[in-house]
């Protein structure tokens, strides 16, 4: 607890005496609540560890299961609306945002939830669900949902969540604004191509008819309406499409 206690200066420039942190930071509360449970469920205790946990749920909007195993150093930021779940195992100096949901994809038995390593920070809204593993300093966008397992040093964005950098490439854990829209990155990157063969097909219209002309434009529509089985050479754009549609190394 002393742990989270001191955490807590360190991330949130808002924080700036103890009462304000022991009395009006929901995150901490729920924490110092969910460790009471958490004993008491580990000592077999019936009833008592799900009870407190349900007015933890209700004083501060953070729902806990007592079965759920959270590191030290672990700050859940403002709390309102995070779930986490009887499976999930949380490493040390994690950040959780407000609305992150660390939940299951089923009713299968065992461990159903995710496993988050050290110094993760999970944006707001992000719902990270199954048993996966999420390594070491990985930064999860806000609203991003994951469903596979993210290895560590990575930054992941998007629905479904993508990897967008890489080990050595940091993110600053506050600076969301400067998470890249792989969609938009993507989606440009196919229109420019389309506009590309639009004119090339154009400029062989215009241009003296000859046999190879005709083959080679033929070619260059049959692969604007079906793409080809072989594909062609893959360059830069290529391999950005490409690894999009892959969930780009996840």
């Amino acid at each position: 607890m002393r742990a989270d206690f001191s955490i807590i200066f360190e991330r949130d420039p808002a924080a700036r005496n103890w009462l304000e942190v022991l009395f009006c930071y929901p995150g901490f509360q729920a924490l110092i609540l969910h460790r009471l449970a958490r004993w008491l469920h580990y000592m077999g205790v019936p009833f008592f560890p799900r009870l407190i946990s349900h007015l933890a749920r209700f004083f501060t909007g953070v729902e806990i299961h007592p079965g759920a195993t959270i590191g030290k150093g672990v700050f859940i930021d403002h709390g309102m609306g995070v779930v986490i779940g009887e499976t999930a195992i949380i490493g040390d100096y994690a950040l959780i945002y407000q609305g992150v949901t660390l939940g299951g994809t089923g009713k299968e038995s065992g461990k159903r939830h995710p496993t988050i390593g050290e110094n993760v920070v999970v944006g707001t809204g992000a719902k990270v669900l199954g048993n996966i593993e999420i390594g070491n300093n990985v930064r999860i966008g806000a609203g991003s949902v994951v469903l596979r397992d993210v290895p560590a040093d990575c930054t992941v964005v998007g629905v479904p969540g993508r990897i967008i950098y890489r080990s050595g490439v940091r993110v600053a854990p506050l600076e969301h604004s400067n998470l890249p829209d792989s969609e938009a990155q993507v989606i440009r990157t196919l229109v420019d191509r389309i506009e590309a063969l639009e004119e090339q097909i154009q400029s062989l219209r215009q241009s003296e008819p000859c046999e190879e002309i005709a083959v080679l434009a033929g070619k260059l529509e049959a692969l604007v309406n079906k793409p080809s089985e072989n594909p062609p050479r893959c360059d830069i754009r290529d391999k950005m499409i490409q690894e999009f549609f892959d969930g780009a190394g996840i």
